[in-house]
């Protein structure tokens, strides 16, 4: 073979990356990267597909609809949505797939786990203050079936749904796949509870004041922590490239 027909891709790769990196932090950016102690950390969590703009929009609009339905039909959809819109998220914040920044987070010297628990955490809190907002909302109208039990109730159910999305997403390397999966729990969970629980009278149907006490039944909650720990535990070690950073 020639010697100008070997190309040392490694080197190449690096070179590429290193060019695309050198862009100047914004303004959120720096700001992040002194609260992280890590520049690298702050751009990937800055570009994890479910914190930008157009999905945080998506996830606001969903909760409002289920805010104002639980307004003005007194359906508590809140309590519902939450941890379905939060399990998707979650689904997508890590992985190849439609993480723009996949192939360059390789180049990082910050450990995959470390942004993996990083975006993790992000998008559990800005999903959770949706839902708590959009929780807080409802309560003291007509649509408000209680204590601040059900507002609170469905924090639980909602790690679970995204510490196993998050372990599927990053097992089988598919975040569809992973969002399939913690909101095919989540509905199997909240119909399961339905039928045992709650049936109208017309017809049967389950409406979704009758699903929703769900969150609020104490007996859920150890399972809840129990396979949300299996889940977060599951999706660490599925991260198993050589860590080059922190953890």
């Amino acid at each position: 073979m020639n010697d100008r027909d070997d190309v040392d891709l490694s080197r190449v790769w690096v070179n590429v990356a290193a060019e695309v990196w050198r862009r100047q932090p914004g303004r959120l950016e720096r700001a992040t990267a002194r609260l992280l102690r890590s520049p690298g950390l702050a751009r990937a969590l800055l570009t994890t597909p479910s914190l930008l703009l157009p999905w945080l929009i998506a996830s606001a609009v969903v909760l409002a609809v289920g805010a104002l339905t639980q307004v003005s039909a007194g359906q508590p959809l809140v309590w519902l949505l939450a941890p379905a819109v939060a399990t998707v998220g979650i689904a997508y914040c890590y992985g190849p797939g439609l993480d723009p920044a996949w192939e360059l987070s390789c180049t990082m010297p910050v450990s995959d786990r470390l942004v993996l628990l990083t975006r993790a955490v992000a998008v559990f809190a800005v999903n959770a203050a949706l839902g708590l907002i959009a929780s807080a909302a409802t309560l003291g109208t007509h649509a408000s079936t209680g204590t601040a039990q059900l507002t609170f109730g469905w924090l639980l159910p909602m790690t679970a749904a995204c510490a196993l999305a998050l372990a599927v997403a990053v097992g089988v390397r598919s975040p569809f796949v992973g969002a399939g999966a913690g909101v095919g729990a989540w509905v199997v969970l909240v119909l399961g509870y339905g039928a045992d629980h709650g049936p109208t009278a017309a017809g049967n149907r389950l409406s979704a004041a009758a699903l929703a006490p769900v969150v609020a039944d104490a007996n859920l909650y150890l399972p809840c922590l129990v396979v949300a720990a299996c889940c977060a535990v599951i999706a660490l070690f599925a991260v198993r490239r050589p860590q080059r950073g922190l953890l």
